[in-house]
């Protein structure tokens, strides 16, 4: 690596690290002050940090990898998170969720369910699910940044005792990146990783913008049209996705033959089955959940998740466009030629480009760009995660009554337990793949029935919560556990089949359990307290089945209104995917030179967006706190 390139990493993580500590002394204002920044972050800084979140280094790898081997339908694969409960967040559930005033996702519960035995069994299996996904994700980076470290940087961090290898380069390198990060997410909280994940999200963008200029050098209209077939421009797709690679790449067509996508119609309608359950269902108890309760207002709540994905998707896709035209010039042919395409190869196309194709200078910005959404990421879930421990297990079951600085003192200890248990789990991850598809297909087909219904159905009450979300976390466990030791089931096996099945295909059995869990353990347990429901329902205004409650609150003499947004609301989060998926589609069309299908899209963008400022922005502003 040139000089250049290794001093603007070094400048990055300096300028990182002390702008952390510097702005970390806001931070000791109790726990108010350490998780939320005190209610007092302006929305478009917490909308660009939340962005920044999002932009993370294994994400990025995976989408480039997808873009590569699918084209502009790989936009849909991301549904799997679903990356459009951003515009659910948006349209009404950031303001549903703001109105509690509380500090987490499981306190939050509480609001809903009532402070009884079912609402704090509830509000325990809530806890434990945050810190066993903050978990799960920092295992995800784990993988995602040693893999990118080691093939980006050449020296050789491994450590062996005689003929023992202790880490390898990778586990080094990563264990490296997570401390730095620690370090400055556990010492200022909320404050310093909003104030760091602004300056993050800047030179991403930066990064985005630069990889994309040098992607139109580059690459020629002509090197496009060699390697590029029309049917990777194509959005439209039949029940079957069939192999559209020819030439040198024909190769390709047997990776998509093998990755469990084949059967393109059912995937893309059990991830539009999945996005929308796990859309209304809401944030998980995370960091985007943080973010929402950190804000001002609900008005502030409601702008902050919609400017999240205006600034987000842009910048973002021009990078990952820009590294896939590179990649498919310079490494496709390469990477066929070998006979044998991998997923394992697909996550090497990101680092690979960089390592070998991008000129000094761009390199270092890229690179401290890629590491910047590694750390804005991980220092995220460092902060959403403990807040659980802290707040939810330890101050309410431990230690009611003790001061801000001891609570201060048990984050500290929290964040480092969560981060090793990451870690540890990091160690035994096979792929970046392996764990996004666990964690999207299987962790959260456990959270989506539960966390559905706690909205919509008045008699749901803590203990269906309970038993909802644990039936799901288990059937969960089991599938990941299954996953990762399928080579033990005897082939042709019944365990053997269920092990070998794609973890996306499992969703509707996982929900099936949840659900299952939920309304047994509704329909056996009295229902939750009358003056607990009066009181979400005034505070929240959900829309659904309320009818039982707010006759009550009309005989009592409310004049509380009865929710009829449904319908527009749900209009509204349709126009957002529309509009949601023109930012993802724009930056690809215009990078690949499809200028026609670009000015399309700009126009969907500019229509969506008009629509959206009359059926939606207007409303916002209009709340009242």
């Amino acid at each position: 690596m040139n000089s250049v390139d290794v001093l603007i990493i070094a400048l990055y993580i300096i300028l990182t690290l002390s702008i952390g500590v510097w702005v970390s002394r806001k931070a000791s204002k109790g726990l108010d002050g350490y998780f939320l920044g005190g209610n007092t972050i302006k929305w478009y800084y917490l909308g660009l940090s939340n962005g920044s979140g999002m932009f993370d280094v294994s994400g990025t790898a995976w989408m480039v990898g997808i873009l590569f081997l699918y084209g502009v339908k790989s936009f849909m694969f991301m549904w799997m998170w679903p990356i459009w409960n951003q515009i659910f967040v948006m349209v009404f559930l950031a303001a549903w969720i703001r109105r509690s005033n509380i500090m987490t996702g499981s306190e939050w519960i509480l609001t809903r369910f009532g402070d009884d035995r079912a609402g704090r069994a509830s509000h325990l299996i809530v806890a434990v699910f945050a810190v066993v996904a903050a978990v799960g994700f920092i295992a995800y980076f784990f993988e995602g940044v040693g893999k990118f470290m080691t093939i980006i940087l050449p020296w050789d961090l491994s450590l062996t005792l005689g003929n023992m290898l202790l880490l390898t380069s990778e586990q080094a390198y990563a264990l490296t990146i997570i401390l730095l990060t620690t370090i400055y997410t556990i010492k200022g909280g909320m404050y310093s990783v909003v104030a760091t994940e602004v300056l993050q999200y800047l030179i991403m963008v930066l990064a985005g913008v630069l990889i994309a200029v040098y992607a139109f050098i580059a690459v020629s209209d002509a090197q496009i049209a060699e390697f590029i077939p029309a049917e990777w421009k194509n959005i439209f797709f039949g029940n079957e996705l069939e192999g559209f690679w020819d030439g040198k790449l024909a190769t390709f067509n047997e990776l998509i033959d093998t990755q469990g996508y084949k059967m393109f119609g059912a995937f893309i309608g059990m991830t539009l089955l999945k996005g929308f359950f796990a859309s209304v269902a809401g944030p998980t108890p995370s960091y985007d959940m943080q973010r929402i309760l950190s804000t001002r207002s609900v008005k502030d709540a409601a702008y902050m998740s919609g400017f999240t994905n205006l600034v987000l998707f842009i910048p973002r896709y021009l990078l990952i466009a820009g590294i896939v035209i590179i990649g498919l010039v310079y490494i496709g042919p390469s990477m066929a030629a070998s006979g044998s395409v991998t997923s394992n190869d697909l996550e090497m196309i990101l680092p690979k480009v960089i390592n070998n194709h991008v000129p000094v200078g761009i390199k270092g910005l890229l690179l401290a760009g890629l590491l910047a959404a590694f750390m804005s990421t991980f220092s995220a879930f460092v902060n959403s995660g403990p807040a659980y421990i802290v707040n939810d297990i330890y101050k309410k079951y431990f230690r009611p009554k003790a001061p801000d600085r001891h609570y201060i003192t048990a984050s500290h200890i929290a964040s480092f337990f969560v981060v090793i248990l990451g870690v540890i789990m990091g160690f035994f991850a096979e792929s970046i793949n392996s764990i996004t598809l666990w964690i999207t297909s299987a962790l959260y087909g456990g959270y989506v029935a539960a966390n559905f219904l706690k909205w919509i159905w008045w008699r749901f009450n803590g203990w269906g919560y309970f038993w909802g979300m644990l039936s799901g976390l288990i059937i969960a466990t089991l599938q990941f556990l299954m996953d990762h030791n399928k080579g033990s089931f005897a082939e042709g096996s019944f365990l053997y089949e269920a092990a070998n099945i794609p973890a996306i295909y499992l969703f509707p059995v996982i929900f099936g359990f949840s659900l299952l869990g939920c309304i047994l353990g509704t329909l056996l347990t009295p229902a939750t307290n009358v003056e607990t429901l009066k009181q979400f329902y005034t505070n929240v205004r959900p829309w659904g089945w309320w009818k039982p409650v707010y006759m009550q609150l009309k005989a009592s003499g409310s004049d509380i209104r009865e929710n009829k947004n449904f319908g527009m609301d749900m209009l509204n989060c349709a126009i957002g995917i529309v509009w949601q998926s023109s930012m993802i589609l724009l930056p690809v069309f215009f990078m690949v030179r499809a200028y026609s299908k670009a000015l399309i899209w700009f126009a969907i963008f500019a229509v969506t967006s008009a629509i959206l400022k009359y059926t939606w922005l207007d409303k916002v502003r209009k709340y009242k706190d």
